[in-house]
């Protein structure tokens, strides 16, 4: 294995929006006892600065308990809503075909980087057939209280550490569509390909530093030759 795969969630991969904002609803309504009024936006942040700030919002005084209780209140709240992610929610446009492209490329190792907490991040990816080329035990998660490239780092450990091979900034690349992914690939030690079917544009990544950038997932062997290009060390010379 030579190289490490990290694949955004949240429109990179699927659009559940309308779940997630329920689940959220129900899980604020669990551990406060409030209806919720205003969620925070994820703008490519992990579950817990989001948490964080939805509770500030609605005016609840954050004790050192919230957190954890609400983390555990998601996880609940979205798993017995997984049966709507297929009808309410979709996978985007070519990630199915991109995710198993990919996966025949030599060496590949693919998981995920994400803000989504990680029973929830493979709810979405089981919904809509993706888990099959995703080892989500070596991925990066929304639970995890780190900024996303401090993440990308430790998500860099466990693959080594379940492979045996050091993942660096020279074989790890990062798939995601917001400028904050790109910003963590560029800290954390990734090159990065963005694409733009989130709420980014093109420009956007363009001027955040992304090595490549895609308008969506529709061609697969587009992808392929993106992650080839940025892992193959010849390759990355001429970058």
């Amino acid at each position: 294995m030579n190289r490490l795969v990290l694949w955004n969630v949240d429109l990179t991969l699927v659009d559940v929006a309308i779940v997630t904002r329920d689940a959220y609803a129900d899980a604020f309504r669990r551990v406060t006892g409030r209806p919720l009024v205003k969620l925070a936006p994820a703008l490519g942040r992990p579950d817990s600065e989001i948490i964080f700030e939805t509770l500030a919002v609605n005016g609840i005084a954050v004790e050192d308990d919230h957190l954890p209780r609400f983390i555990d209140a998601l996880a609940v709240s979205f798993a017995e809503r997984r049966g709507r992610l297929a009808k309410d929610g979709r996978a985007l446009p070519g990630a199915k075909d991109a995710l198993k492209a990919v996966s025949r490329l030599d060496g590949v190792v693919q998981s995920v980087l994400t803000g989504t907490i990680k029973s929830n991040a493979v709810h979405k990816l089981k919904a809509f057939g993706l888990d099959k080329w995703i080892d989500v035990e070596v991925g990066g998660y929304g639970e995890e209280v780190y900024p996303k490239a401090t993440l990308l780092q430790v998500a860099q450990g466990r693959a080594k550490a379940g492979y045996g091979v050091a993942f660096t900034a020279g074989n790890t690349v990062l798939i995601g569509d917001s400028t904050r992914d790109v910003q963590a690939a560029k800290i954390g030690g990734a090159a990065m390909i963005a694409v733009a079917s989130g709420r980014s544009t093109t420009a956007e990544l363009q001027e955040a530093g992304a090595d490549i950038v895609l308008p969506d997932l529709s061609n697969p062997s587009e992808v392929v030759a993106a992650v080839a290009r940025l892992t193959t060390p010849a390759d990355r010379t001429a970058r």
